[in-house]
């Protein structure tokens, strides 16, 4: 009977009491589809801040610093400061002067560890159309435990055969980071995710938050995630628009060879998008690649009721209102029950009904506006344009 709480609010609710009853637990609350399309991309985090430079010391502390000052950004959530432990590591320190007593050098030690331990490529064998490499490397009861690195037997120069632990001290270095690179420089990219707000507001926050901490100019920000290939994803997109637009153009210039009425259509074309844009911000929806989609959709729907419209009209003969009045009797039907059947169709969709159906809402609701404002557009503001159009075009033909 109580009233219902958002799904943020119940989410961050959760949050809040695990991190209290369960301190250094790491929490992702997120939907299933996003989660599986954020693995798809190898990217699910809608925040990511790389934080690139070549002192380790200093990425860590920064890498802290950026994600304690995002972490107070409304909205930003499960903060997470890139500084993973990859586990423990076995530090051989070569003591140089007993070494060279024995004859060996650290780059020889190293290699002849890095040899019994990893191996090294001896030779091919050609298997069918492949060569297979060959790696040769010391028996693994030698190699087999942390502890036996100190006994791993190694050849001087004159053939004596001298143990690790002899001219080396091995320990065990716990808690090594997590070492990453991209384009072969060190990075650590701090990650995280949105609560109740757009991605594009708030990486406008994040990103003056980051801007106002002056760190140090051996650091270089940039910034990934779901942020990064939307921004792609907008520019992609807009060019697929763009393409769109003009082939639709160039379709009816084709087929009916008047400028005027090419006119006419990519101007009703345009009004239809203005209608989307206005329907997106109605229903509180972004303008996400859905919606962009969407968009580009609607040029082809539009384009396809001005087509039978202007099927009805001679385009060899001069056009006067009483031409136009009837192609628009004559089309009213057919350009209503198209129009109407997608709005039906995509309904359950626009409305989040089915499962799945928030993934491709902006798309749905993008093109019921468009198509909703398209019918009138292409009854009434068409025919008037194409008039107008015509009547400037032969005034100055006349003149």
């Amino acid at each position: 009977g109580g009233s219902r709480r958002p799904i943020e609010e119940v989410m961050g609710d959760i949050r809040g009491r695990i991190e209290k009853q369960v301190p250094g637990i790491q929490i992702e609350t997120l939907q299933l589809m996003e989660d599986l399309i954020g693995d798809l991309t190898a990217v699910p985090q809608p925040i990511e801040i790389k934080l690139f430079g070549d002192d380790p010391v200093a990425l860590e502390k920064t890498a802290k610093q950026v994600a304690e000052a995002i972490g107070k950004v409304n909205g930003v959530v499960e903060v997470v400061d890139g500084l993973r432990v990859a586990g423990d590591a076995i530090s051989v320190r070569v003591r140089p002067g007993i070494a060279q007593q024995q004859g060996l050098d650290p780059a020889a030690v190293a290699g002849q560890v890095e040899g019994l331990i990893g191996g090294s490529s001896a030779t091919s064998v050609r298997i069918g159309e492949q060569l297979i490499g060959v790696r040769v490397r010391g028996p693994a009861d030698i190699r087999a435990r942390a502890a036996e690195v100190a006994n791993l037997p190694l050849t001087a120069p004159d053939g004596h055969v001298v143990r690790v632990g002899q001219i080396a001290d091995v320990s065990i270095m716990a808690g090594q980071k997590q070492l990453t690179r991209e384009d072969l420089a060190p990075f650590i990219d701090v990650t995280a995710r949105l609560e109740g707000r757009d991605l594009g507001s708030a990486m406008t926050e994040v990103r003056k938050t980051v801007a106002s901490l002056h760190l140090p100019p051996s650091i270089r920000v940039d910034y990934g995630g779901l942020y990064a290939q939307q921004r792609q994803s907008f520019a992609d997109m807009t060019m697929v628009f763009a393409a769109a637009l003009l082939l639709a153009a160039l379709l009816l210039t084709l087929l009916f060879e008047r400028i005027a009425w090419t006119l006419a259509a990519v101007a009703t074309v345009l009004l239809s998008v203005a209608a989307v844009f206005i329907g997106l911000w109605l229903t509180g929806i972004e303008l996400d690649v859905s919606a962009l989609m969407g968009l580009t959709m609607v040029v082809g729907m539009v384009t396809e009721l001005i087509v039978f419209y202007f099927s009805e009209l001679d385009s060899e003969a001069t056009i006067d209102l009483a031409a136009l009045a009837e192609a628009g009797d004559k089309r009213l039907r057919p350009i209503l029950m198209s129009a109407l059947i997608a709005i039906l169709t995509l309904s359950p969709l626009a409305l989040g009904i089915s499962r799945g159906a928030g993934l491709q809402q902006p798309l749905a609701t993008a093109i019921i506006f468009g198509l909703t404002a398209a019918v009138p557009l292409v009854l009434l503001l068409l025919p008037s344009l194409v008039l107008a159009i015509s009547s400037v075009g032969h005034r100055r033909t006349s003149a």
